[in-house]
Formats: C-alpha cells, structure tokens, sequence
C-alpha cells in the first residue's frame, strides 16, 4: 500500500489517521458538500452524542464508567471537570427559573439560605467535596489498589451524578408548580431527591462489587457517608463562622 504524507506535518501515513499529529487521513479538498456534512452537522453530532454518551453511563452506570475511565477508556468519555463546570451551570440557571416562578409560599427562609450558601460558595463545595471523596475512598478501599488521582476520578463521578439528579429535580420541580400534575411530580421529585444522597453509594457499590463481599462493601460504604457527614459539617461550619 503506497504511504501519504500527511498535509498538515508532512509525516508519513499509512492507516486512518497520522501517529504524529493526529489529522485525518482524507483531508481532500472542501467543498459545500462535505463542509455541511463533515464541519458543521458531524462536528454537532460529534459533541452532542459524546456528550450525552457520557452523561447516560455515569447515572446509570457510575462505577462501570469510573473503572472504564481509570483503565484507560477515556476517549469515548467527555472532559469531567468541563462537565462539572456545565453542570453547575445549568443548576443555578434551573433554580433560578424555579425560584422565578415558584408561588412565594414555597420559598421559606431555610430555603432561600441553602440556595444563598450553595451559590456563594459552589466553586468551594466543587474542589472540596472531590478531595474528601477521593481521600476517604483512598483508605476505605485499599484492596483496589488505586492511587489517590484514581480515587479522585471515582469522587468526581458521585459528584457529576448528584449534580445530574438535583438538575433533574429542579426540572421535576418546574413541571410540579402545574397544579394538575403537582402531587405526582412532588413525589418524584422526593424520589429523585432520594436517589442523589445514595449515588456516591451507588458508585463505589458498583465499582467494587466484584472486589468486596457484600457485608464488606456496606460497611465501608457507610463509614464513607459518616466520614462525609462529619467532614462536611466541619467544613460548612469553618465557611459559615468565617464569613
């Protein structure tokens, strides 16, 4: 087979893409055609089904995604720090709407607070609450012999999947202030609500289920929520006497 040279390094190519550089191999000439169909709509279906690619495994499958990523299978995954960014983001937007156009009723003081605290100080609570995970992780699940950056990983998947349930519950939330449907959707959003306290127990669960009895897992996972438990309220305590 005659070797290319690749157009944008001038090294040689042999198979789809250059080891060099890493630029496609049929980089031919532009046209209307293949700009609408290659740049434009493959460039958008590209981001879109990576990115919802990579939201669907970490709720339904946390700890399968977080081993997948620490193997080595990374390219099928969006950035996670990028994501977090994202997802914050399109909390406080969700809540903003919420709290727009929530009746005043619903929005007690103990509300508001919450909503103030978590808002000031979200950047804080995102670099903290990692570390936590990841270092409590670390010396819960020594067998597993992962490094502390690995355990981080797994902390920033709990993480992604609180933040995208609490989206969901805002959504839910939203749709609840119909007065038709709001009963049904006040216990899904209770559900959902639920569902994001147990996630960081749903992660590691799945991501050590093969490595950890059952009675094993459970206690480490529930010396976890204590560990978290303590050390937040710590943390929250220092930020609240602080400013």
């Amino acid at each position: 087979m005659n070797k290319k040279s690749c157009l944008n390094c001038g090294h040689s190519i042999s198979d789809e893409f250059c080891a060099h550089c890493g630029q496609k191999a049929d980089t031919a000439r532009i046209t209307i055609h293949s700009l609408i169909k290659n740049d434009i709509l493959g460039s958008i279906w590209h981001v879109e089904a990576k990115f919802f690619y990579t939201l669907k495994n970490i709720l339904f499958s946390p700890g399968t995604t977080a081993m997948n990523y620490i193997s080595g299978k990374r390219i099928r995954y969006n950035n996670f720090i990028s994501l977090l960014l994202i997802l914050f983001g399109f909390n406080v937007l969700s809540y903003h709407y919420y709290e727009k156009f929530a009746p005043a009723e619903t929005l007690t003081d103990d509300v508001i607070y919450v909503k103030d605290f978590f808002s000031k100080y979200s950047k804080v609570i995102l670099f903290v609450l990692i570390p936590m995970l990841g270092a409590n992780g670390y010396f819960l699940f020594k067998r597993i012999k992962l490094n502390i950056a690995e355990h981080f990983i797994i902390g920033t998947i709990s993480l992604l999947g609180i933040l995208i349930l609490f989206l969901l519950s805002d959504m839910v939330s939203l749709i609840g202030l119909w007065k038709p449907v709001e009963t049904i959707f006040n216990i899904i959003d209770k559900i959902v609500f639920g569902l994001s306290i147990l996630f960081p127990a749903i992660t590691y669960w799945t991501a050590f289920k093969n490595s950890y009895s059952k009675p094993g897992l459970l206690w480490r996972v529930s010396v976890l929520y204590v560990l978290m438990v303590v050390e937040s309220s710590v943390i929250s305590l220092i930020l609240y006497e602080i400013f």
